[in-house]
């Protein structure tokens, strides 16, 4: 069984907890929609920073809403040679051990630690999606890219929920050495 899965190009973005939003933008701040994003309930936020690390900055650096428990940076390698700091590649949420830095808003700044990582690739799935595909939640798969940079990313995580849209998530970096871009078809290989 073959399902073509959309490609979501997954630029530098933050998620960011409430106590960190109002030390950026103010007392009891709420977020503000921008656009809703294929995933329900995620949506990017009109709001942006400026992510600040031992070596440079990056200005405009969108949220995406809602709040959540802990700040979590997720950026590119390239990102963090411009940055100078070394973010290991992890799934989301996973933030134990990774670097810190700084965050800047309108209205203020943030030390964060522990925030910053580059994100696996992964697969955002509904349960319905991974029964027709044979495949479980926090399986391991491979994916195939078609075109002239055609390529295979192995070690993809497939992430399994009722709430779920199906959508493969890649970073910029990944993105362009195949030549993908924002809802492009790809498909598991097995």
């Amino acid at each position: 069984m073959s399902l073509k899965i959309p490609v979501g190009v997954s630029n530098r973005h933050l998620h960011v907890s409430q106590a960190d939003l109002e030390a950026l933008f103010g007392a009891g701040y709420q977020l503000t929609v921008l656009k809703d994003l294929r995933q329900p309930g995620q949506y990017a936020a009109q709001e942006t920073v400026t992510l600040v690390g031992p070596k440079g900055e990056i200005e405009g650096v969108r949220i995406l809403g809602p709040v959540r428990p802990a700040t979590q940076v997720e950026i590119s390698c390239t990102d963090s040679f411009r940055l100078g700091i070394k973010p290991p590649v992890r799934e989301s949420g996973a933030l134990s051990g990774s670097p810190g830095l700084k965050l800047r808003g309108p209205a203020g700044e943030a030390e964060v630690g522990e925030a910053a990582i580059m994100a696996w690739r992964h697969i955002h799935m509904h349960t319905s999606e991974a029964e027709e595909l044979g495949v479980k939640d926090r399986e391991m798969v491979s994916v195939t890219i078609p075109g002239d940079r055609s390529m295979t990313f192995h070690n993809v995580i497939v992430r399994v929920r009722p709430d779920f849209a199906l959508e493969f998530h890649v970073d910029t970096d990944e993105a362009n050495a195949c030549g993908l871009k924002n809802g492009d078809l790809v498909e598991i290989v097995k």
